[in-house]
C-alpha cells in the first residue's frame, strides 16, 4: 500500500534552487557558552517532485571553499585538513533516498557526504508554501533542518579549554532556507 499526502499548491516537476532567496547554514557550540553560525555561499540543489510527494528526489551540494563564518582566519582554518580539507573534498553533497511522514512531520532521508565520508541523515522539512512571483515563475519555499555529529564525518579537530570543556561542540545543526523555482517546459 502506497502512502500519499496532500500539500496545497504542490506541483510535480523539476525545481531548481533560487540561490538569491536561499541559504545553506550551520551552527555549532563554541567555547561551551555560545554558538557560532556560518553559511556556504555557493550551493546548488535540484528537486524532482513526483505526483506523490513521497516519491520525490533531492540532490544538493555546497562548495566547501565558500564557507563564511564572518571571520576570514576561521574560514581559512575550516578549509584545511583540521576540518573540511577543501582541496581534496571540494563539496558537501546530499542525495535523498526517500521521503516520509511521521506524525505531522515531513521527513527527507538521504546520504550526506562531508570530507569523503557518507552517512545517512534525515532532514525535517517545514513547507512555507507555493506561489507565483511577479515574473510568472512558480516557486516553493521551505526550511529544512537536521543535526549531525561532526566527528562522524571526520571533523575531529578540537582544543581543551583552560576553564574546562572543549573549544567546539560535537553537534552541528544544519539549516536550509530554501526557495526553488519550477522549471517551465
Amino acid at each position: 500500500m502506497t502512502t500519499t499526502i496532500d500539500i496545497p499548491g504542490y506541483k510535480a516537476g523539476t525545481w531548481t534552487i533560487d540561490p538569491s532567496h536561499s541559504e545553506v547554514g550551520f551552527s555549532i557550540r563554541h567555547l561551551m557558552i555560545s554558538k557560532v553560525k556560518g553559511v556556504f555561499e555557493n550551493f546548488d540543489a535540484t528537486f524532482v517532485t513526483a505526483e506523490n510527494p513521497l516519491d520525490s528526489k533531492v540532490t544538493a551540494k555546497a562548495e566547501v571553499a565558500s564557507v563564511n563564518t564572518k571571520d576570514k582566519n576561521r574560514d581559512a582554518h575550516l578549509r584545511t585538513g583540521d576540518f573540511f580539507l577543501a582541496e581534496e573534498h571540494p563539496h558537501i553533497e546530499f542525495v535523498s533516498t526517500g521521503a516520509r511522514v511521521d506524525g505531522g512531520d515531513f521527513l527527507v532521508d538521504g546520504d550526506l557526504t562531508i570530507k569523503g565520508v557518507t552517512k545517512p541523515v534525515t532532514f525535517e522539512f517545514d513547507f512555507g508554501g507555493f506561489g507565483q512571483d511577479p515574473y510568472g515563475n512558480y516557486k516553493a519555499g521551505a526550511t529544512a533542518k537536521t543535526k549531525i555529529n561532526r566527528e562522524d564525518f571526520g571533523l575531529t579537530y578540537n582544543a581543551a579549554l583552560e576553564t574546562g570543556g572543549m573549544l567546539l561542540g560535537d553537534e552541528v545543526t544544519i539549516t536550509l532556507e530554501l526557495q526553488a523555482v519550477l522549471n517551465q517546459a
